[in-house]
């Protein structure tokens, strides 16, 4: 089977052979199984270097990354995440943030206004930089024959997270990262992704195939759960029950608050 028919576990009409950077994203698999191994700084800064290599609005930079190796804070941080076992077990977890603090010191250094900063559009663009910024973490990573997981559970408890990290106001930590060496005992698979019939449109928006192209899809993921030895779950119940109600956003209904909490204004 082709990258491209794995990633979508389907026949798929694909220009082959593909360079090395296609090959590398679409073999992308979420990795939960790590080696003891550790990540060395140098491996790091050559992490962040590519990260700081994403695009960022208008060059304003604003987002961070806290690195956490400590074995006991991010026994604490997994807590706060779920309890999720590949946190305490990778022997990197990338806290990234969305980091409008920085440009507050600037503005306090040069006496200058910033009130720009308490808007939505403020926030949302640090979160967005931090989210570029972390794919290519992703990208990076795998290159270098690593893998990683996106821990979005970093956000059920942000203000005890950002207590953890010692986070000043205005920083909000948008989502984690583990980073390590995969154990080839506990393989990952590629996990097939919607047919482009239902996410790419042209010049305009068309939900036309939609119905078609879901149920499909709903077939090929319950193959690829069975495969896996887990319950052949449909994509389209699992989602569906992660956003039926408040209760199922396991804390991050609270977003919005949390936010405010932390330094931001929103407006």
């Amino acid at each position: 089977m082709s990258l491209i028919q794995a990633r979508y576990g389907s026949a798929q009409t694909a220009t082959e052979p593909l360079n090395a950077t296609l090959q590398t994203l679409l073999s992308h698999r979420s990795v939960r199984a790590f080696l003891p191994a550790a990540v060395t700084e140098e491996t790091l800064s050559v992490l962040v270097g590519a990260a700081q290599s994403a695009a960022t609005s208008s060059n304003l930079q604003a987002w961070s990354v806290v690195a956490v190796r400590d074995p006991a804070r991010k026994q604490r941080l997994a807590a706060l995440a779920a309890n999720q076992a590949h946190i305490k077990e990778a022997p990197l977890l990338l806290v990234f943030l969305a980091d409008l603090s920085r440009l507050e010191r600037t503005a306090e250094r040069q006496q200058q206004a910033v009130g720009g900063l308490q808007y939505l559009e403020s926030f949302l663009l640090a979160a967005i930089d931090a989210a570029l910024a972390a794919q290519n973490v992703v990208a990076a990573a795998e290159s270098l024959g690593l893998g990683t997981v996106y821990i979005g559970a970093i956000r059920n408890q942000p203000e005890a997270v950002s207590a953890e990290l010692n986070l000043p106001a205005q920083v909000f930590p948008v989502f984690g990262l583990v980073v390590g060496t995969p154990d080839p005992a506990r393989p990952a698979a590629v996990k097939p992704r919607l047919p482009q019939s239902v996410v790419l449109h042209h010049e305009q928006y068309e939900s036309a195939a939609e119905a078609a192209g879901i149920a499909s899809y709903d077939e090929i993921l319950k193959a690829f759960y069975a495969s896996q030895g887990l319950p052949p779950v449909p994509w389209s119940q699992h989602v569906l029950a992660r956003v039926k109600d408040a209760a199922a956003l396991n804390g991050r209904d609270r977003l919005a608050e949390a936010a405010k909490t932390l330094g931001f204004g929103l407006v």
